[in-house]
């Protein structure tokens, strides 16, 4: 129903929210509300390579093709606003040159800052795969008509990927992120539709 690469991407921009001091916000009923981020995780900066401006970036992105010359992005907790000037292949990750930085003492200065691009740029999905944050927030109801909570999180194991569902009273259930377990998300409707396999409440 969703890839993980992406979801685990989101949720380390989630985590880089926390740090910032921004959280969710609450209705006036007290329900938890997801805002969509403004940026979206896509890698981040290593160390210099070579002597010319380059740096290795690992990618945190299903779409590595979108980072190309001329595209802004934005470094690190500030999101410090830069262009990329050249980028090619190298391992499994890139070697990055920006706009305005011709050295390697220049970009010593960015080693380990985290890359982001606008989340307004962020490309279409193909059907039946959702960002995070659509479905943070959602109702969950089990394929026999019971409401179970709200979608509150998502965490990576070593298998599949969890849902963590959160009931009014804050009782948590974990439901694996499967297709025979989610069977339906319909974010029109607010709705996530799970078939309770035994053994998982």
């Amino acid at each position: 129903m969703t890839s993980r690469r992406r979801l685990t991407a989101a949720r380390r921009k989630e985590k880089q929210n926390q740090k910032e001091g921004k959280s969710p916000g609450f209705d006036q009923a007290g329900a938890q509300q997801y805002a969509p981020p403004a940026f979206l995780l896509v890698g981040k900066l290593n160390r210099p390579h070579g002597v010319h401006g380059e740096m290795i970036m690992t990618l945190m992105t299903d779409f590595p093709e979108r980072l190309k010359p001329g595209v802004e992005i934005f470094l690190g907790i500030a999101h410090q606003k830069a262009a990329i000037k050249s980028v090619r292949h190298h391992n499994r990750g890139f070697l990055v040159a920006l706009e305005g930085f011709g050295s390697r003492e220049e970009v010593d200065q960015l080693r380990n800052q985290e890359v982001f691009v606008s989340a307004e740029d962020r490309p279409p999905l193909p059907e039946g795969e959702y960002y995070l944050h659509q479905i943070l927030g959602l109702q969950v109801v089990s394929d026999a008509g019971d409401i179970l909570g709200i979608v509150s999180d998502w965490i990576e194991t070593g298998a599949n990927g969890v849902w963590i569902v959160r009931d009014e009273s804050g009782t948590e259930i974990l439901l694996p992120d499967i297709d025979d377990v989610v069977l339906n998300i319909n974010l029109e409707e607010g709705l996530m539709t799970v078939h309770l396999l035994e053994g998982l409440i």
